[in-house]
């Protein structure tokens, strides 16, 4: 969990300095509102893996998927949400959650490939 708060600073920090240096062209208000929900999404996927490698992860591929499909169903909600409230600027709203949601899911799968192997390793 920890590497996942790390990864949200740090994205942060990108996101503010490129607001200070006038790229708001490309950068919508409620990216920290974005930021705040993949951070969430991240803590969610977190407990979900920690269940699924209970006994020995028989159930981690099921928790898993579980977490994809929820990851991918909150995410449409989400957006939904704000577009029918009427958010200014939709399509760089829209454009900037589909790049977080990129970096967030390539940050996910290189973590959980990192500990997979890790795990695999122990168990040969």
């Amino acid at each position: 969990m920890i590497r996942s708060i790390l990864f949200t600073f740090i994205l942060a920090f990108v996101f503010f300095i490129a607001e200070r240096f006038g790229y708001t062209s490309f950068i919508h208000p409620l990216w920290k509102v974005i930021l705040l929900f993949y951070l969430s999404l991240s803590f969610l996927m977190h407990r979900l893996v920690e269940l699924g490698n209970q006994e020995k992860g028989e159930r981690f591929i099921p928790f898993y998927m579980g977490f994809t499909v929820a990851r991918l169903v909150l995410s449409v909600a989400f957006v939904g949400f704000f577009v029918y409230q009427g958010v200014e600027n939709k399509r760089i709203f829209i454009f900037d959650f589909l790049v977080l949601y990129i970096f967030y899911t390539a940050f996910e799968i290189y973590g959980l490939s990192r500990k997979l192997r890790r795990d695999l390793k122990d168990r040969l």
